[in-house]
C-alpha cells in the first residue's frame, strides 16, 4: 500500500538525499513508500539478510584479483558512473522492517553483474524480468508489463533486444537459487565463475563484454 505521508517527506528530502553520498537512503525510503514488500514466500527466506547492509567501497573493491566478483562488480559501477546503494545508520528501522526494499535497492547492480545484463533498457528488462520470474513481489509483475510496452517506444532501436533479455531473464531466474537471500557482500573476493555456480547460473556471462 502507497504511503502518502512517507511519499511527501521522501519528495522534499530527495536533494539532500541524493547529496549524501548514501543513495541507498532515497532507493529503500522510494521502495517502502510505495509499499513495495516481497510475496509470502520471498519473505520467509530474507530472515539471514534482514538489515544487512555492510557498505561497499569501490576503491577496495578495485584491489581485488581481476577475475573476482568484487573488481568486476567495480569495474561495472566505475564504467557505467554509479555509486553503491549505502544504507546510513539512521534508515536501520526502515532496513529491518521492510527487507525487501533493503536488498533490491542495494543488490540491483549486483544482479547486472551476475546476470550479464548492461544498464540499457534491453538489460534492465532482463533484471526486471528475472526478479519477477523468482517471485520477489507482486508489484513488478505490473512493472514487467509495463516495462514491456514502454521500452520499446523509449528505445526502438533495441525492440529485438528488449524482447530476448525478457525471454532471457525469465529463464535464469527460473533456474537460479533465490539471489534475494544471498549474502554478496561477504563473497566479493571469489571468482565470480564460481559464485554464478554457486547460485545456478551459466559460469560465464552473456558475451565476453556483458553485454545483449
Amino acid at each position: 500500500m502507497v504511503k502518502p505521508w512517507a511519499l511527501l517527506y521522501l519528495i522534499r528530502d530527495a536533494s539532500s538525499l541524493r547529496a549524501s553520498g548514501n543513495l541507498g537512503d532515497f532507493a529503500i525510503r522510494k521502495a517502502d513508500a510505495l509499499g513495495a514488500k516481497a510475496s509470502p514466500a520471498v519473505e520467509a527466506q530474507l530472515g539471514e539478510v534482514a538489515g544487512y547492509h555492510p557498505p561497499i567501497d569501490l576503491t577496495e573493491l578495485s584491489k581485488l584479483p581481476l577475475n573476482s566478483f568484487g573488481r568486476i562488480y567495480a569495474q561495472h559501477m566505475l564504467d557505467n558512473q554509479l555509486q553503491p546503494f549505502n544504507i546510513s545508520p539512521n534508515l536501520s528501522e526502515v532496513a529491518l522492517r521492510n527487507t525487501f526494499a533493503l536488498r533490491y535497492a542495494v543488490t540491483h547492480d549486483i544482479f547486472h553483474v551476475l546476470l550479464g545484463f548492461d544498464t540499457s533498457y534491453a538489460g534492465e528488462m532482463g533484471v526486471l524480468a528475472f526478479a519477477v520470474a523468482q517471485g520477489y513481489s507482486p508489484q513488478q509483475k505490473l512493472a514487467l508489463r509495463i516495462a514491456s510496452w514502454l521500452y520499446p517506444l523509449l528505445a526502438p532501436g533495441q525492440r529485438s533486444q528488449i524482447t530476448a533479455a525478457r525471454t532471457l531473464g525469465t529463464h535464469l531466474g527460473q533456474q537460479a537459487k533465490m539471489l534475494l537471500a544471498f549474502p554478496f557482500e561477504d563473497h566479493w573476493a571469489m571468482p565470480i565463475a564460481d559464485l554464478r555456480i554457486r547460485l545456478a547460473l551459466p559460469a560465464s556471462s552473456i558475451n565476453a563484454d556483458g553485454q545483449l
